[in-house]
């Protein structure tokens, strides 16, 4: 059974995907719904190798409470792009 949803969106996002959904002959509304699906299909299988990997090494790294993050990021790609 089919219900209706009220979205917001930007008028250039939906004239965009319009555009979108009309060259590849599919209604915006069909493409919303399996984007949806597909989003909750993925959220439901979330036990990947990577993701458990990532969490075995999260939290190994220290580092001191005044070392930025942004700042050092900044000078690496200063230096790489020299």
């Amino acid at each position: 059974m089919n219900a209706k949803l009220t979205l917001n969106l930007n008028k250039k996002v939906i004239g965009k995907a319009k555009n979108y959904a009309r060259v590849r002959n599919q209604s915006l509304s069909g493409m919303v719904q399996n984007y949806f699906a597909f989003l909750a299909e993925n959220e439901e299988s979330t036990d990947s190798p990577i993701a458990d990997e990532i969490k075995e090494i999260s939290g190994i790294i220290e580092l001191d409470d005044d070392f930025d993050v942004k700042e050092e990021y900044g000078k690496y790609l200063t230096e790489k792009y020299k």
